[in-house]
């Protein structure tokens, strides 16, 4: 054991001179995880879609087609933008991005209201962006049943009903929905604790090949063997600490700006929140070692890793959900040490779930620590047979 700490500690220090020589290191561990972390607290400062452009196509002219646009405008989603002469108009506009949706108020609207004839409002809205098309369908109908609400309530206050008699008589169920979690339908709140964990992971894994691929590539892997008297675990804990530490304390950094500066409630353990960021970095350090000790090619290495690190998140069910996957996508979901770590985060920071709960995903991300043990003789071969040394 005495041996094994001073292997390991001779592989440390030869990675911290070259963590020192070589710019990239610090630049794929501190500084484009750091900016990729405000870039993305920038980009959901607002958290919630405002102003979003629309054309209102009112054909009536009437002051309650007046009031229907007036309280579209006044929902927090839609913006007029354009009043519109004609469909066509409208639908030009939309073709070139400038409106996201098209409110059309038919001629006769006012007319037919008042002789308690029925009328109705088309919108048509874009369906190339989920986001947007739930957002102002959902405000556009509010503010169109709000409308129709108050028509009916003036028609029955008419007839000698109270406001409370018309209110009951027009809505004899109420429907009240609570939102939890994230009441507010913060974008910031959803997206942040993702999006800034997947620059983490992206940049875990590109370092972790990194370290191990110019030892190859440079054919300095027998050096680095050496180094660390022989034994090939030792000379990979002692390069892999260092990162480990860098990349740690580069998702403490990230944890700060996800919770005070984009403001993400933090509702259970940061404990287990840093507990698994630790496990979620070496997971994916073992999976980088893992990568190019089967590939032994820098190059071929980083691309793979890249590509694998980008498709976590598709399968992480934070767009489109797990259990709406088919059953051999859900196994396949399982592979990405993201998946769990997302459901932690979730758990522990919008949930405020029991740390208990969160134990299944921490022991899983866990388990992919094991993978280089499954390499560990080939890594070897490839730090002593010159055949593998100096490839791109």
């Amino acid at each position: 054991m005495p041996g094994f700490f001073h292997n390991t500690w001779a592989s440390l220090c030869r990675e911290m001179t070259r963590i020192r020589r070589q710019p990239m290191y610090f630049t794929l561990m501190v500084v484009l995880p750091i900016v990729s972390f405000l870039f993305f607290a920038a980009l959901f400062e607002h958290g919630v879609a405002r102003d979003i452009p629309v054309a209102i196509l009112d054909e009536d002219r009437t002051p309650l087609s007046r009031t229907v646009a007036r309280m579209i405008e006044e929902t927090p989603t839609a913006l007029v933008a354009y009043d519109v002469q004609d469909i066509d108009e409208g639908e030009r506009l939309m073709r070139q991005g400038k409106v996201m949706a098209i409110v059309q108020i038919p001629a006769f609207f006012e007319k037919n209201i008042l002789s308690n004839s029925q009328t109705h409002i088309e919108a048509y809205i874009t369906g190339t962006n989920i986001t947007v098309n739930g957002l102002l369908a959902k405000d556009i109908q509010t503010a169109v049943t709000s409308f129709s609400a108050g028509i009916q309530i003036q028609l029955l206050t008419k007839q000698g009903l109270t406001q409370r008699q018309a209110m009951a008589q027009l809505m004899p169920v109420r429907f009240d929905k609570h939102v939890l979690f994230n009441p507010y339908i913060n974008y910031g709140y959803y997206l942040s604790p993702s999006f800034m964990p997947m620059m983490l992971l992206i940049f875990t894994i590109m370092v972790s090949i990194f370290a191990v691929g110019t030892e190859l590539k440079h054919a300095t892997a027998s050096e680095w063997l050496d180094t660390a008297g022989g034994s090939i675990f030792a000379a990979l804990v002692g390069k892999m600490l260092p990162i480990t530490v860098i990349m740690f304390l580069t998702s403490q950094v990230m944890f700060l700006i996800i919770f005070k500066t984009v403001g993400v409630p933090l509702n259970g353990s940061l404990t287990v929140l840093t507990l698994a960021s630790l496990l979620f970095i070496l997971s994916y350090q073992a999976i980088g070692t893992f990568i190019v000790t089967l590939l032994s090619n820098l190059r071929l290495s980083l691309s793979i890793g890249g590509g694998y690190s980008v498709l976590a998140f598709t399968f992480s069910g934070l767009t489109f959900p797990i259990m709406a996957m088919s059953l051999p996508m859900q196994w396949l979901s399982r592979i990405f040490p993201f998946t769990y770590y997302t459901d932690i985060f979730i758990d522990q920071a919008l949930r405020g779930a029991p740390p208990v709960y969160s134990m299944y995903d921490v022991g899983a991300i866990a388990l992919f620590i094991l993978l280089p043990l499954l390499c560990l003789p080939r890594l070897r071969k490839l730090c002593t047979d010159p055949k593998y040394w100096g490839r791109l």
